[in-house]
């Protein structure tokens, strides 16, 4: 088919942690000849995961950028990390993609881990597609697969491929759309053959049911199904690529990242059926010359780092665009991303998905724009179940200590720190315990950092549970005038949350109204630590009578 080169158009892969987002990331950029040598996650080679933290474990830790060049059209590529501690730092980026790609295990069990990420890209009405991976290892049948994964997804999936076994293995696929057959061949293109005689009816079965469920959408093809017509290839692949770009299907192909299974045959499809950047400007309610900035970093040597897609025109180094409250904001020097490497570019056209230097007051979420400001996408805010109270573990440190804890959690939305006042604690807040301990890795290799790290003391605070009247009598005579002072006090519980409340009624001069904001102050100070030596909350306190001389 046709390349329908206009701008670049961006794919963000997304999916549960473990199924190969990253391997399949090195897969693409090898078979496109990005890359002259397929790199390894557990290696340690490839081009995203490259931190110290990602490498490490395996497996991603934060969002990778990446790009490649295919047939003359232009694509990017956004890595999303799928374990559950890293997931909300992919969200915006999938929200900024054409396309989404949800990468999935072959094992049903394995492949149900999916459905945050679908349920997500549907809220978000993000496009996409099903990529089952590591085929290879696959035990159970593809269309099991759906039928499990199907209850997910609010759109149809339709199975773009059927699997050509040999024995328990499977050696290739259908191409139920070209009516094509395809053989896997280790470290080459797979070949293509005659569509086995064996899968001759299946073939025919699933390609009719792919044409039904297009034609849930297109009454030219219904009526031409209906008078028994074969549609032409180019009427199926223009549906494909309008109802996968309107969300009214989801594709599922497969294949094996690790051994080259199917992915030059996945370039195919993306290259005809990812939809342009204008598709993805209306959704956001892009207008004008803008940019959506997805990730902030400061972990390069280059400093904070802005990473944003361009819609609508050019952007250049040295331009002005509003920022997010309307301030005017400088554009610096623009990089296209290839993992950890940058390389500088003169310019950004429509689509392109870059990073900018050196430009401040703008954060995750958020727009630059010559006009109105588009919406914020609607992305939930991430669920902060645990935290830490955190100490350095040299004092002088401490100065330090709140300036890179601003940079870790400005580059990631799911980390959030605050000082406890009361228990004199800072606290880091993160989505589970490794998210936090990579949180505190990062915090010691990037700004020499060391902390202690403990559970957070448990802020107690007390109440009262009945009224009482209490009195309350200052004396003092030691050289000079006397001091006397008496004062009686309501003293009555509040309901839970209301906070403090003092009043008085005091009448005919019992306590000079000059002296009743000390009477406050006095109450007050008592709050701070009360008999059980915890904050005093919910009460309130009537001034109801006194003496003095």
């Amino acid at each position: 088919m046709p390349g329908r080169a206009a701008g670049t158009r961006t794919i963000a892969l997304v999916g549960p942690g473990g199924a190969g987002k990253t391997s399949l990331a090195e897969a693409l950029l090898f078979a496109a000849g990005t890359v002259s040598r397929q790199g390894s996650v557990a290696d340690g080679t490839s081009v995203g995961d490259a931190s110290p933290e990602a490498r490490a474990r395996g497996g991603s830790t934060e969002l990778n950028l990446m790009h490649l060049d295919y047939l003359d059209d232009r694509y990017a590529l956004i890595d999303a990390p799928g374990s559950v501690g890293f997931a909300a730092d992919g969200a915006l980026g999938a929200a900024a993609a054409d396309l989404a790609l949800v990468v999935v295990d072959p094992d049903p069990d394995r492949a149900l881990l999916a459905e945050p990420s679908l349920r997500q890209l549907e809220a978000l009405g993000i496009p996409h597609m099903i990529f089952v991976n590591k085929i290879d290892q696959a035990r159970g049948s593809i269309q099991t697969l759906l039928e499990s994964l199907q209850p997910m997804s609010a759109s149809p999936l339709i199975a773009r491929w059927i699997p050509i076994r040999d024995g328990e293995k499977i050696a290739g696929f259908v191409d139920i759309a070209l009516e094509r057959a395809y053989y896997y061949q280790p470290g080459k293109p797979s070949e293509q053959k005659d569509i086995p005689a064996d899968l001759a009816d299946r073939e025919a079965l699933e390609r009719a049911q792919m044409l039904e469920k297009l034609a849930d959408h297109d009454d030219a093809l219904l009526e031409a199904l209906l008078m028994d017509e074969v549609p032409d290839r180019e009427t199926v692949f223009e549906d494909l690529r309008k109802e996968t770009g309107a969300g009214q299907i989801v594709p599922v192909l497969f294949g094996s990242a690790m051994n080259g299974f199917g992915i030059r045959r996945l370039l195919k499809a993306l290259r005809h059926e990812v939809p342009d950047p204008a598709g993805a400007a209306e959704r956001l309610g892009a207008s004008g010359n803008c940019a959506f900035v997805f990730k902030v970093s400061n972990s390069g040597a280059m400093g904070r780092l802005t990473y944003a897609r361009v819609f609508g025109g050019t952007l250049r180094e040295g331009a002005e665009l509003d920022g997010p409250d309307g301030e005017s904001l400088r554009i610096g020097t623009l990089f296209a991303v290839q993992g950890e490497k940058t390389m500088k570019l003169p310019e950004a056209k429509a689509g392109d998905v870059v990073a900018v230097a050196k430009i401040e007051g703008v954060g995750a979420g958020q727009w630059l724009s010559s006009g109105a400001t588009p919406p914020s996408p609607d992305v939930a805010e991430p669920v902060r179940n645990f935290a830490l109270a955190i100490s350095t573990k040299d004092r002088k440190d401490d100065v330090r200590l709140s300036t890179a804890l601003h940079k870790l959690t400005e580059e990631d939305r799911a980390l959030k720190w605050e000082q406890d006042e009361a228990l004199h604690e800072t606290r880091l807040k993160g989505i589970n315990d490794e998210h936090l301990k990579v949180t505190l890795e990062r915090l010691k290799r990037r700004y020499g950092v060391a902390v202690d790290s403990r559970a957070p003391a448990v802020g107690y605070k007390e109440s009262i549970r009945k009224t009482v009247t209490q009195r309350g009598r200052h004396k003092k005579q030691s050289g000079g005038h006397g001091q006397f002072g008496d004062v009686v006090l309501d003293i009555k519980p509040l309901p839970r949350a209301s906070g403090f409340e003092f009043t008085e009624t005091i009448t005919g001069g019992v306590a000079p109204k000059q002296w009743i904001p000390g009477v406050e102050d006095g109450v007050r100070d008592a709050h701070v630590k009360g008999p059980l030596g915890f904050p005093v909350v919910d009460v309130e306190v009537t001034l109801i009578d006194g003496s003095y001389h």
